[in-house]
């Protein structure tokens, strides 16, 4: 055996995407990113989120599920967790006995939340105050359209949809400091330039004609209940959040990345859910997706991937089938769907290089997340990492293993400990980004279009 035998045989060797994807599957590719994009501008918010993935499931024949009901293989059925969270399930000819094919993903993205008590007027302007959500750099979320989007709950039990700026309605804007007058403000570090505190909305300038006191914030307030019928004190029991005010859209002179607000982690929300939706073939294990919140917070809560709703889920499932769910969840797998990050050229000192993602070499594995000594983090068995291996490669999928950056660099986490805690063997996949938790990220086409793939595969798997 010469050397370059010996190299490829016993050697290992990245390889772009595009390298290995026939050009016959671009078209397939591309119908899938216009899907998804598509999705990312309907659900700006994880309440939007939910209500366009019920509006897709139910067009392929889903129905909501209802304790006891009998179900055979072939069934489709979801639960809609409060209007937040949504756990589906197509029924396999397998026992749950067997255990079932999970995948889940949040639908939660960082953004800025109204506070309880958001309108002021400041010399005749008037402002909505926000408590930013997640992760954020607060300097990105300056000078940039945003719209209001979300629901005000009425103290009559009423829930009124609300969309400010959405389509052709004016924006709305935080405004940033005029390099003129910046000195300042240019000494201190990215963190400290803005202050949450001065993350507020720019609402309005006009006065209410024939007041004295507070005319501009009359004024604005007057739009808002004469469109949607709340009162100031309703916003005691809204949810309202401030987000881009932009579609997603094409990136790059070759249109092969997307660009928008959301893929963290609505990319991979989708592709899971995609994959579910097109599952034809029912004759192995029960599939099961997952489309969290509040992960972005430490996915706590009612709606977050810590709450009962799905262990309430999976026992009811089971219940059907005199199964106990313990039984079920010793024998299940979860493919833990979250975006990871990207090697970026510009900022190549917090990544290291072997062991990060590129951008179209495929959805990247991550077996262990966290931070510094694996904190926080779920760290998948070799046995399990091999197994996704063998189906991925025997299905085609183009896959990379992945980091998080650099040791000590930072770090973050997912959704997997939660599954892995329920004793689930669970493995970390998902989508490289550019620009993560900023208010327009990257993502390549060819990535986006693996990660489905690889969902596709993991239901399959038998």
């Amino acid at each position: 055996m010469n050397a370059k035998e010996l190299r490829e045989k016993i050697l290992f060797r990245k390889e772009n995407g595009y390298d290995r994807l026939p050009e016959a599957d671009w078209a397939a590719m591309n119908a899938y990113c216009d899907g998804y994009k598509a999705f990312l501008n309907a659900g700006k918010t994880e309440r939007e989120c939910v209500r366009e993935s019920v509006r897709l499931a139910e067009a392929r024949g889903f129905r909501p599920y209802t304790r006891g009901m009998s179900l055979e293989a072939g069934d489709k059925v979801y639960v809609n967790n409060r209007g937040k969270m949504l756990l589906l399930a197509v029924i396999g000819e397998k026992s749950l006995s067997e255990g079932t094919q999970i995948a889940a993903a949040h639908i939660d993205s960082p953004r800025l939340d109204l506070k309880p008590s958001p309108l002021y007027e400041d010399s005749e302007l008037a402002y909505l105050k926000t408590r930013y959500y997640g992760g954020v750099k607060k300097y990105q979320w300056v000078a940039v359209p945003l719209e209001l989007r979300g629901v005000v709950a009425l103290r009559d039990g009423t829930v009124v949809d609300v969309a400010v700026g959405d389509g052709d309605e004016p924006k709305l804007v935080i405004s940033d400091l005029l390099p003129h007058l910046s000195r300042e403000q240019d000494k201190k570090t990215l963190a400290e330039g803005i202050k949450g505190e001065q993350l507020n909305l720019l609402a309005g300038s006009v006065p209410f004609a024939g007041e004295d006191e507070e005319r501009v914030k009359l004024a604005v307030m007057q739009r808002l209940y004469e469109k949607y019928g709340f009162t100031e004190a309703d916003f005691i029991s809204a949810e309202l959040e401030a987000v881009p005010a932009f579609p997603a859209v094409d990136v790059g002179l070759d249109r092969s990345m997307i660009g928008g607000y959301g893929h963290d982690d609505r990319v991979c929300g989708y592709a899971i859910l995609r994959a579910l939706l097109d599952l034809q073939d029912f004759s192995g294990k029960t599939a099961v997706c997952v489309l969290a919140d509040k992960e972005e917070i430490g996915s706590i809560g009612v709606t977050g991937m810590e709450t009962a709703a799905f262990d309430t889920f999976m026992e009811d499932l089971c219940e059907s089938q005199g199964v106990p769910v313990r039984a079920c969840l010793e024998k299940s797998f979860c493919l833990s769907c979250d975006v990871t990050a990207a090697y970026d050229p510009n900022f190549s000192d917090v990544y290291e290089k072997r062991n990060s993602a590129l951008l179209n070499y495929g959805v990247g594995l991550c077996k262990y997340t966290g931070r510094q000594g694996k904190g926080e983090a779920s760290d998948a068995s070799a046995e399990l990492v091999a197994h996704v291996r063998r189906v991925l490669d025997g299905s085609g999928v183009v896959w990379q293993m992945a980091e998080l950056g650099r040791v000590d660099a930072g770090g973050g986490g997912t959704v997997a400990m939660f599954m892995a805690n329920r004793n689930i063997d669970t493995i970390d996949a998902g989508v490289p980004v550019l620009a993560m938790h900023s208010p327009f990220e990257i993502a390549a086409k060819l990535d986006c279009y693996m990660t489905f793939r690889a969902a596709a595969a993991m239901y399959l798997d038998k």
